[in-house]
């Protein structure tokens, strides 16, 4: 019997490496190709197989139009290695995860940086909290500040129940001097302008477009349904978050948590 297809495909060791490298981070090609040590065309070329199979997908960079940002969608990579697993032997099945909120380590502290802070960086702050039931420090800031965008707390409280009504933007620099265990731009552009934070935090980026695209105060009715997506892979993404946040205690801990 022939392996699954995922596995021919996964398996190969640049694909492997990029993926875990996406699994880390979203990812323009210049960054790819430097940390996977091989030529870009041949990161193009596997890049491209990833594609094919919905593996990994790509979007514009909002900071800079010619620049792409690679992203692997966690979910199905999840779903074809429990197939593959089960297609060895039926007993191959995960357990569930263990409740997060007891599994934390140390009250971990995450900090969500996009420019505005009104739509993308507070709803990320309010679904980490939320979801592990406040064992996660959350916040959030902006490199501009604005108010907190009216969609972003109806589609947290209607479509999530989470209340943020509480929230307020903050500037990023209120948080200059602070240690954090993760830092993770949302958006291209803050991206460029992030500072560095004392004690070598992890540094993340998740390429998110901006809801608030077209319709930055207005016509709330028509920009509503970009806020669901936006809403949907926060979710989607800190699900992911969380459960390397509650990896086993005696895993190795980060930069931050060391040298606390």
């Amino acid at each position: 019997m022939a392996p699954p297809g995922f596995l021919r495909l996964a398996g190969h060791p640049v694909r492997w490496r990029l993926l875990s490298e996406l699994a880390r981070s979203d990812r323009m090609v210049h960054e790819l190709t430097g940390l996977v040590g091989h030529p870009q065309n041949l990161v193009s070329y596997h890049l491209g197989k990833l594609r094919d199979a919905r593996l990994v997908s790509a979007r514009r960079s909002s900071a800079d139009r010619r620049d792409a940002y690679y992203t692997v969608d966690l979910t199905r990579v999840g779903d074809l290695l429990t197939a593959a697993g089960a297609a060895l032997h039926p007993a191959l099945h995960p357990s569930p995860p263990p409740s997060t909120a007891r599994q934390v380590p140390a009250r971990a502290r995450v900090l969500f940086l996009c420019t505005g802070n009104s739509a993308r960086s507070p709803m990320a702050e309010a679904l980490t909290h939320a979801r592990s039931d406040g064992a996660v420090e959350a916040h959030s800031a902006g490199s501009h500040p604005k108010p907190l965008h009216s969609n972003a707390v109806r589609v947290m409280r209607d479509e999530h129940g989470i209340d943020m009504a509480g929230q307020r933007s903050k500037h990023l620099g209120v948080f200059a001097d602070q240690r954090f265990d993760w830092v993770i731009s949302l958006c291209d552009r803050v991206r460029e302008v992030c500072p560095e934070f004392p004690g070598s935090p992890e540094t993340i980026h998740w390429s998110i477009p901006d809801p608030t695209a077209g319709h930055p105060d207005g016509d709330n009715e028509v920009n509503y349904p970009a806020f669901k997506r936006a809403a949907a892979e926060l979710e989607t993404r800190i699900r992911f978050l969380l459960r390397a946040l509650t990896r086993p205690m005696d895993a190795a801990p980060t930069t931050a948590q060391e040298e606390r």
